[in-house]
């Protein structure tokens, strides 16, 4: 079953990691393989995984494939609200990582926006009438969830791609008009009243004001 990111977003922080959030299922919605799932389906995977610590996997593409057998990230929490199985996750910062990260960033388009489980059905049920899904499932062992480049449901696409501003930009920002790298990073640190005072032909109101600019324009950028 496979279903659509909810949200994308690089955090401030560099260091934070390249993290996303979605729908690794949504209740009541038939997916190609006929099949349904009940909303308390996977409230005692999400238990097990928060009491033991042992999550399912974010794998790429199911793992299917020789260059993504590896995982590619971790879940850091999952929870059933009234659409599905939502999910947050943190792709690792290896090459697997940063391509498939570069991928789901893509404009005008994703080249990657789907979500994928991988379970074992516990409870179910069959159709019984031609019109009724081939199965409903009631409760499933999640194994793993998957991000995937063909969802089995076509409307289950990236809504939303958030990126936040990151200490990169601020301080090629402060480049641009004109600091040193040692400067940037102390209006990083410290503001900008902890510069050195500046000659007189420094204006100091024209040069904060053209830093918001230029991060604002960044922003921008990265928002588009």
């Amino acid at each position: 079953m496979t279903f659509a990111f909810k949200d994308i977003k690089a955090t401030p922080d560099e260091s934070s990691g390249m993290m996303f959030s979605g729908y690794g299922a949504v209740f009541g919605n038939v997916d190609h393989c006929g099949d349904v799932i009940l909303p308390g389906a996977f409230s005692d995977t999400i238990k097990q995984a928060k009491d033991s610590g042992h999550w399912p996997s974010l794998l790429i593409q199911h793992g299917m494939t020789v260059t993504m057998d590896l995982p590619g990230g971790i879940w850091h929490d999952m929870k059933e609200d009234p659409i599905g199985l939502y999910m947050e996750g943190e792709l690792a910062k290896t090459e697997l990582g940063k391509d498939v990260y570069t991928l789901m960033k893509m404009t005008p388009r994703p080249a990657i926006n789907g979500l994928s489980i991988g379970y074992i059905p516990i409870e179910w049920t069959n159709r019984t009438k031609p019109d009724e899904p081939r199965r409903t499932l009631k409760k499933v062992n999640l194994m793993e969830v998957s991000l995937v480049t063909f969802p089995a449901n076509e409307k289950a696409r990236v809504t939303n791609i958030k990126s936040d501003i990151t200490i990169r930009i601020c301080e090629d920002a402060l480049r641009d008009v004109g600091l040193s790298e040692s400067e940037a990073k102390t209006v990083l640190s410290k503001g900008f009243k902890a510069l050195p005072q500046r000659d007189a032909d420094g204006n100091a109101d024209e040069l904060a004001e053209s830093i918001k600019s230029l991060i604002r324009r960044n922003i921008l950028t990265l928002k588009n």
